[in-house]
């Protein structure tokens, strides 16, 4: 059985448990006025290399890559399911040292992203570049890079989805289970049933550990790629996760407790979520400010 197939049929076996465990959470409208139109503020600045909507993601820590980008703007593929038809054909990285690195993408494939992440996935020390990369004929995939010897090199990928103009969108890269390295969450298909899967990168590969349909972290069309936010909303080490219901109506929260992955809790909320999500406060403190299609803003948050 393919491994993503079994940690969906795993989900549904685990529903009722996972269900029962449910904290409660509320929504209270708040003054719109007392956030940005986009909910959270963009602070990352535009990226060179002309693509259009193109941003630039800094490493906040130590590490041998300090800044990452696309360039080489090509409209190959056409998809255009973030805004607009012209994607990236290449990654460029900044060293720590000020060097500058690229790694140009066949003809065949593009990132069909709008920023890498960056982030030490495996706690050694070194950055590793999260990236959505997309073949023409089979849709996007997960795809990590490292520096290998002095270059941009392929260090790991889940492989494409399978059909051509087929998305995924990153929800998150956290420690969701409190360990030294951290996972990669992403929506498969947030347009298109909305399957969240978290993926661990260990000894240059990426194994899934968990998964759970009914999610949607993006407006098809839309650049606004930051429909989730991260808290440790439990207090137990372990990051967790907020982010849009597939008719993005609701608002789930979920997690690793105990060791599975689950629903923490779903806030209804009177229209669809379209904006980045935000995040007040920390740990059991934590409160979650979500934007909607209406106008109106909601903190969600434990009662």
């Amino acid at each position: 059985m393919h491994p993503r197939l079994f940690l969906i049929l795993a989900f549904f076996l685990a529903v009722p448990a996972a269900s029962a465990a449910q904290d409660e959470w509320a929504a209270s409208r708040i003054d719109p006025a007392s956030v940005p139109m986009e909910i959270v503020e963009e602070t990352r600045e535009l990226a060179p290399g002309g693509l259009p909507d193109g941003l630039m993601e800094t490493y906040a820590g130590d590490g041998d890559i300090a800044a990452g980008w696309y360039a080489s703007p090509t409209e190959r593929y056409g998809h255009g399911v973030i805004g607009d038809a012209v994607e990236g054909g290449a990654l460029v990285a900044r060293t720590a040292a000020g060097e500058v690195l690229v790694l140009e993408l066949p003809e065949t494939e593009v990132f069909e992203d709008r920023y890498p992440r960056l982030a030490d996935l495996d706690g050694d020390g070194t950055v590793e570049v999260v990236t959505i990369r997309a073949s023409i004929q089979l849709g996007a995939s997960v795809t990590v890079y490292g520096i290998d010897e002095g270059r941009l090199a392929e260090k790991a990928s889940t492989g494409f989805i399978g059909l051509a103009n087929r998305w995924l969108n990153i929800a998150g890269i956290a420690s969701f289970r409190g360990g030294p390295g951290k996972e990669i969450a992403f929506v498969e298909k947030p347009h298109i049933g909305g399957t969240l899967f978290v993926y661990e990168y260990m000894d240059e590969a990426l194994t899934p550990v968990a998964s759970m349909p009914g999610f949607s972290n993006h407006l098809i069309g839309a650049a606004e790629l930051r429909l989730s936010a991260l808290a440790d909303v439990n207090g137990d080490g372990g990051m967790d996760l907020a982010l849009p219901s597939f008719d993005r109506r609701s608002l789930r929260i979920v997690g690793f407790t105990d060791g599975a992955f689950a629903e923490l809790a779903s806030v209804a909320l009177p229209s669809r979520i379209d904006k980045a999500i935000g995040v007040k406060g920390v740990g059991r403190d934590a409160s979650f400010l979500v934007g909607l299609q209406n106008a109106d803003v909601y903190e969600v948050h434990r009662r």
